[in-house]
Protein backbone atom coordinates (compact mmCIF):
# COMPACT_ATOMS: atom_id res chain seq x y z
CA UNK A 1 0.00 0.00 0.00
CA UNK A 2 2.96 1.91 0.77
CA UNK A 3 3.78 1.63 -2.61
CA UNK A 4 0.58 2.73 -4.64
CA UNK A 5 0.65 5.75 -2.35
CA UNK A 6 3.84 7.22 -3.67
CA UNK A 7 2.90 6.00 -6.87
CA UNK A 8 -0.69 8.13 -6.43
CA UNK A 9 1.27 10.90 -5.21
CA UNK A 10 4.31 10.83 -8.06
CA UNK A 11 1.00 11.17 -10.51
CA UNK A 12 0.07 14.57 -8.69
CA UNK A 13 -2.74 13.51 -6.95
CA UNK A 14 -3.22 13.74 -3.41
CA UNK A 15 -4.32 10.75 -1.06
CA UNK A 16 -6.88 11.58 0.89
CA UNK A 17 -7.11 8.85 3.34
CA UNK A 18 -6.37 4.85 4.18
CA UNK A 19 -8.67 2.88 5.54
CA UNK A 20 -7.77 -0.28 7.23
CA UNK A 21 -10.61 -2.64 6.98
CA UNK A 22 -8.69 -5.73 8.63
CA UNK A 23 -7.69 -3.18 12.00
CA UNK A 24 -11.58 -2.33 12.02
CA UNK A 25 -12.66 -6.03 11.98
CA UNK A 26 -10.06 -6.71 14.80
CA UNK A 27 -11.82 -3.79 16.64
CA UNK A 28 -15.46 -5.89 16.70
CA UNK A 29 -13.12 -9.01 16.96
CA UNK A 30 -13.63 -10.20 13.60
CA UNK A 31 -10.91 -11.05 11.35
CA UNK A 32 -10.60 -9.92 8.14
CA UNK A 33 -7.37 -10.72 5.55
CA UNK A 34 -5.53 -7.62 5.06
CA UNK A 35 -7.71 -5.04 3.43
CA UNK A 36 -7.08 -1.51 2.78
CA UNK A 37 -9.22 0.91 0.97
CA UNK A 38 -6.76 4.15 -0.27
CA UNK A 39 -8.83 7.47 -1.08
CA UNK A 40 -7.06 9.90 -3.39
CA UNK A 41 -7.83 12.28 -6.54
CA UNK A 42 -7.16 15.69 -8.26
CA UNK A 43 -9.44 18.83 -7.84
CA UNK A 44 -8.52 19.65 -11.41
CA UNK A 45 -9.74 16.42 -12.80
CA UNK A 46 -12.69 15.47 -10.69
CA UNK A 47 -14.47 18.85 -10.42
CA UNK A 48 -15.07 19.46 -14.44
CA UNK A 49 -16.81 15.76 -14.28
CA UNK A 50 -18.99 17.13 -10.70
CA UNK A 51 -19.93 20.58 -12.90
CA UNK A 52 -21.36 18.48 -15.28
CA UNK A 53 -23.20 15.93 -13.49
CA UNK A 54 -23.06 16.74 -9.33
CA UNK A 55 -23.27 13.14 -8.47
CA UNK A 56 -20.03 11.62 -9.91
CA UNK A 57 -19.51 13.19 -6.24
CA UNK A 58 -20.71 9.81 -4.60
CA UNK A 59 -17.69 8.35 -6.92
CA UNK A 60 -15.04 10.60 -6.46
CA UNK A 61 -12.29 10.46 -5.18
CA UNK A 62 -11.09 7.85 -6.66
CA UNK A 63 -10.48 4.39 -4.67
CA UNK A 64 -8.29 1.55 -4.62
CA UNK A 65 -8.71 -1.58 -2.93
CA UNK A 66 -5.65 -3.21 -1.91
CA UNK A 67 -6.46 -6.87 -0.41
CA UNK A 68 -5.03 -10.20 0.07
CA UNK A 69 -6.83 -13.31 -0.96
CA UNK A 70 -6.51 -16.59 0.95
CA UNK A 71 -3.71 -17.93 -0.76
CA UNK A 72 -1.71 -14.94 0.24
CA UNK A 73 -1.84 -13.16 -3.22
CA UNK A 74 -2.20 -9.66 -2.65
CA UNK A 75 -4.75 -7.56 -5.42
CA UNK A 76 -5.62 -4.36 -5.98
CA UNK A 77 -8.85 -3.30 -7.15
CA UNK A 78 -10.14 -0.31 -8.46
CA UNK A 79 -13.20 1.32 -10.61
CA UNK A 80 -12.25 2.63 -14.23
CA UNK A 81 -12.97 6.69 -14.95
CA UNK A 82 -15.03 5.72 -17.80
CA UNK A 83 -17.14 3.55 -16.02
CA UNK A 84 -18.32 6.64 -13.42
CA UNK A 85 -18.94 8.80 -16.08
CA UNK A 86 -20.98 6.17 -17.85
CA UNK A 87 -22.69 5.57 -14.50
CA UNK A 88 -23.40 9.28 -14.21
CA UNK A 89 -24.06 9.80 -18.23
CA UNK A 90 -21.76 12.51 -18.06
CA UNK A 91 -21.30 14.06 -21.44
CA UNK A 92 -18.06 15.56 -23.09
CA UNK A 93 -15.82 13.93 -20.62
CA UNK A 94 -13.73 12.35 -22.79
CA UNK A 95 -10.40 14.18 -22.24
CA UNK A 96 -10.32 14.27 -18.67
CA UNK A 97 -11.13 10.32 -18.72
CA UNK A 98 -8.32 9.26 -20.47
CA UNK A 99 -6.25 11.90 -18.26
CA UNK A 100 -7.89 9.53 -15.35
CA UNK A 101 -7.14 6.35 -16.58
CA UNK A 102 -3.89 7.05 -18.04
CA UNK A 103 -2.74 8.42 -14.43
CA UNK A 104 -4.23 5.01 -12.85
CA UNK A 105 -2.61 2.71 -15.60
CA UNK A 106 0.80 4.43 -14.55
CA UNK A 107 0.22 3.61 -10.94
CA UNK A 108 -0.79 0.25 -11.02
CA UNK A 109 1.65 -0.02 -14.35
CA UNK A 110 3.65 -2.95 -12.48
CA UNK A 111 1.46 -5.45 -12.53
CA UNK A 112 1.65 -8.22 -14.80
CA UNK A 113 -2.13 -10.40 -13.80
CA UNK A 114 -5.40 -8.96 -13.85
CA UNK A 115 -8.42 -11.28 -12.25
CA UNK A 116 -12.11 -10.31 -11.73
CA UNK A 117 -12.50 -10.87 -7.95
CA UNK A 118 -13.38 -14.50 -7.51
CA UNK A 119 -12.46 -15.63 -10.44
CA UNK A 120 -9.44 -17.27 -12.42
CA UNK A 121 -6.77 -15.00 -14.03
CA UNK A 122 -8.57 -13.43 -17.36
CA UNK A 123 -5.95 -11.75 -19.42
CA UNK A 124 -3.26 -8.86 -18.94
CA UNK A 125 -6.46 -5.98 -18.67
CA UNK A 126 -9.76 -7.74 -17.70
CA UNK A 127 -12.86 -5.64 -16.54
CA UNK A 128 -16.24 -7.20 -15.19
CA UNK A 129 -19.29 -5.89 -16.30
CA UNK A 130 -19.74 -3.12 -14.09
CA UNK A 131 -16.10 -1.59 -14.79
CA UNK A 132 -13.63 -2.86 -11.77
CA UNK A 133 -10.19 -3.38 -12.17
CA UNK A 134 -8.96 -6.30 -10.39
CA UNK A 135 -5.36 -6.92 -10.56
CA UNK A 136 -2.40 -8.65 -8.81
CA UNK A 137 -0.21 -6.39 -6.77
CA UNK A 138 3.36 -7.62 -6.05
Amino acid sequence: MDRLQAEIRAQGMTVFARLDHAAGAAEVGLTLPPTELIIFGNARGGTPLMQSVQTVGIDLPLKALVWEDTAGTTWLSYNEPSWIVQRHSVANAKQVVSKMAAAELSMTNETETTQIAGQLPTGPRAKDKEGSMTKTYD
